[in-house]
């Protein structure tokens, strides 16, 4: 008996890995370009390029336009970038917690645009929603919060930073050292999260997150069945929420319409703890950074979800060639 519960368990882990190992693949043949792309674009100067492009877009926010350059480089990039360029800016110019803080939501809301708006263009959501949504929601919603500031006087005192990270080694070595490191987590952190699902379909957990995430989700037009990604999705990020959301594909659980509303949800509000996290350090306020990011997201998917062009979404082709004969296709 104990033999047989061993091979079922080596078979389960065997099969685990190997759906892992698809996924996993599937996303580097679209992250492994876009890194590329976006060394070489930073390498060409468009970070320099970007932050001239945005920086008449900084006064209506209330903010000096030199930190153009801080949202130029977190939108081609990432977090950790904007951060270092953000200390290097504003080592001599005093701002107020709540300009850092719409800041802070500009970079929470639009970052890394070429690598995560490949890996929600995989899954069928178009570039210029990408942008529009990442990009054009990320200025709203720091225009919103300047308002908001501004009328209530709230926090205008002095900003004091909470921890300045450390210079990064620019070397080209040090980046493809990073950049690898990066990939080998992301595959190690998809096959936990997988194995993490079925044990909670086997216990029965999965259908309470569905039950107590029903009324939120149905709130912005979003099936139950994309609950486990949801979660995952603002909790970990946009790019493990989307490794599970292409095997949740293929298995016929999703429709079309349900992938694109939770991509568009999570491009607004991913990697909540993280991310959140990581702007405090610049003396960001928790109100913009963590509610009234989510609050804008709902409102903004829950609108989306009401638009008549949504019920015509597809899916990719190559999900079509790569799902298995037996399974039905959605939608």
């Amino acid at each position: 008996m104990t033999q047989r519960r061993l091979t079922s368990l080596f078979g389960t882990g065997g099969s685990l890995l190997r759906e892992a190992a698809k996924v996993y693949w599937t996303l580097l043949k679209v992250l492994v370009p876009a890194l590329l792309i976006v060394k070489a674009l930073e390498m060409l100067g468009m970070t320099e390029l970007l932050s001239q492009w945005l920086s008449p877009l900084m006064s209506p926010l209330g903010l000096p336009e030199p930190l153009s350059v801080v949202w130029a480089a977190t939108l081609l990039t990432n977090l950790y970038t904007g951060l270092v360029i953000f200390f290097e800016v504003t080592r001599d110019t005093p701002l107020t917690v709540a300009q850092v803080t719409v800041l802070g939501a500009l970079m929470a809301v639009g970052h890394s645009l070429p690598i995560e708006g490949a890996v929600a263009r995989m899954c069928g959501v178009p570039w210029w929603l990408t942008v529009l949504l990442r990009a054009g929601g990320a200025w709203l919603l720091g225009w919103l919060l300047h308002l908001s500031y501004s009328w209530g006087g709230w926090l205008q005192h002095a900003n004091q930073v909470v921890w300045e990270p450390a210079v990064q080694d620019a070397t080209l070595t040090a980046w493809l050292q990073g950049q690898a490191v990066t990939l080998a987590t992301i595959f190690v952190v998809i096959f936990a999260l997988m194995s993490l699902l079925k044990l909670l379909r086997w216990l029965g957990v999965e259908r309470l997150i569905h039950k107590l995430l029903y009324p939120l989700l149905r709130l912005l037009g979003i099936g139950p069945a994309a609950a486990n990604i949801t979660v995952i999705g603002i909790t970990l990020g946009l790019t493990f929420g989307a490794g599970l959301l292409l095997r949740e594909a293929r298995s016929g659980r999703l429709t079309p319409r349900d992938i694109v509303l939770t991509l568009c949800f999570l491009g607004l509000c991913h990697s909540l703890i993280e991310d959140t996290l990581l702007i405090m350090l610049m003396g960001a306020d928790l109100s913009g950074l963590l509610w009234a990011r989510l609050a804008f997201a709902l409102v903004i998917i829950a609108v989306l979800a009401r638009l008549p062009w949504l019920k015509q979404a597809s899916m990719p082709a190559w999900l079509y060639v790569e799902r298995a004969p037996n399974r039905p296709t959605p939608g």
